[in-house]
């Protein structure tokens, strides 16, 4: 049973007259425990008796465990855990670059959901970027739960309330969210030329993710046989990815460019592809020599950052002309096409296509890589008319860019 005893201050060396109370009590492997600090004997005992009911009734947690400091837990959690380099990678930069400065010395059970929200609110980050920090932290403390550290994850299930000022923020980007017009992708593929303008020109009629581009190969060229229906197809089970590899306790060990499976059971995927793209690209794939279709010039991985500004910026955002100086060869001037397109606003035009021409959303999830929620996405499936409907609507879309412009063909014959 537990019983509460005095604890006499020490000053220089001295104990005085003055005390608190200290409780013990009979912890499961018949050790007794003790917890200093109560006010009053009372107290004490009240708070020992406490213990012993809770580990009668199997629900006990050691205080001693309780006051284990964030960031020792985190690092012990993101050593046991083994996801895929690009995720353990984004969140030890959220860790560090966030977490830790903030919940560093924490106690577990000091976390509370008020307090998390309040943080997440200000940080001066994108506001997805402060959900995510929110959801990383969340997986901690449910880890620490399933390690009986704490009785329960105080962030579980909490839904965050942004501030006026964050949902502000969060319009704004919404507002900046770009899909490119067929005439602008189809000046972007002539503009970079038959290599980058190929690479261009498939991720805004396929929708392939940034990583999934650059997988692929002369072998995700396939068909795609579905009872009466035929139609060329380009497999994605594989990406590119590109991170900081690090070490069990997060040490930088060195940037990693590698093929790794697709994140999801939806990413894996066959995507159909429209005639003229298929006619484009199988003559391209013949004629390629590198392992992969899409690559520099010296038959190395594009790093994301390289493409945007050596193609993306140059032709998008056009560039101004350059003077002859010492050192210095003259440059003409480049006007814009659109400025501030990206690969992933070129992702975001496929969607937007399938949209247009009323790609029905069994078939325009499945083709996106994405998700479908809800009871529909048990009981509808795409039918070959359905892929048919698709492939015309697109084939549509690049045939009147192309009359829209007076081209008839993308990379004119020198």
């Amino acid at each position: 049973m537990a019983y509460a005893e005095k604890v006499y201050k020490v000053r220089n060396g001295k104990p005085t007259k003055q005390f608190t109370w200290r409780c013990r009590y009979k912890k499961p492997d018949g050790t007794w425990g003790s917890e200093p600090g109560f006010p009053t004997k009372k107290t004490a005992e009240e708070w020992g008796e406490a213990q012993e009911a809770a580990i009668r009734s199997g629900a006990w947690t050691d205080p001693e465990l309780l006051r284990t400091p964030f960031g020792q837990w985190a690092r012990e959690w993101m050593a046991a855990k083994a996801p895929r380099g690009n995720t353990a990678s984004t969140r030890w930069d959220r860790l560090e670059a966030h977490i830790l400065p903030r919940w560093e010395h924490t106690p577990l059970q000091a976390i509370t959901w008020f307090d998390a929200e309040q943080w997440a609110n200000g940080l001066k980050c994108e506001d997805t970027i402060a959900t995510q920090c929110l959801s990383i932290m969340s997986s901690i403390l449910t880890g620490a739960v399933d390690k009986k550290l704490i009785p329960a994850n105080p962030l579980h299930g909490r839904r965050r309330s942004r501030t006026a000022e964050a949902k502000e923020r969060q319009a704004e980007r919404e507002q900046d969210k770009l899909w490119a017009p067929p005439e602008v992708v189809l000046q972007m593929a002539r503009a970079a030329g038959p290599l980058d303008g190929m690479h261009i020109l498939t991720v805004a009629f396929t929708g392939l993710r940034w990583g999934e581009s650059l997988a692929v190969s002369s072998a995700s060229l396939t068909q795609r046989l579905e009872r009466d229906f035929t139609c060329p197809a380009l497999a994605v089970r594989q990406e590119v990815a590109e991170y900081r590899r690090r070490g069990p306790g997060g040490e930088k060990l060195g940037m990693v460019v590698a093929l790794e499976p697709v994140k999801t059971r939806e990413s894996k995927r066959t995507i159909d592809l429209p005639p003229f793209l298929s006619n484009l690209l199988t003559p391209y794939a013949e004629n390629c020599r590198l392992d992969f279709l899409f690559m520099t010039r010296s038959g190395e991985h594009w790093r994301r950052g390289n493409f945007s500004r050596q193609v993306m910026r140059r032709h998008a955002d056009g560039r101004k002309a350059v003077t002859r100086t010492r050192g210095r060869a003259a440059r003409d001037a480049v006007p814009p096409i659109m400025r501030g397109l990206t690969m992933r606003a070129l992702r975001h035009t496929h969607d937007t296509y399938q949209e247009q021409i009323g790609v029905k959303p069994s078939l325009a999830f499945e083709q996106a890589g994405h998700k479908r929620p809800g009871i529909k996405a048990v009981y509808q499936h795409p039918t070959p008319e359905m892929r048919r409907e698709r492939l015309d609507g697109l084939e549509g879309i690049f045939q009147d860019a192309m009359r829209s412009l007076g081209w008839s063909e993308i990379w004119p014959r020198s």
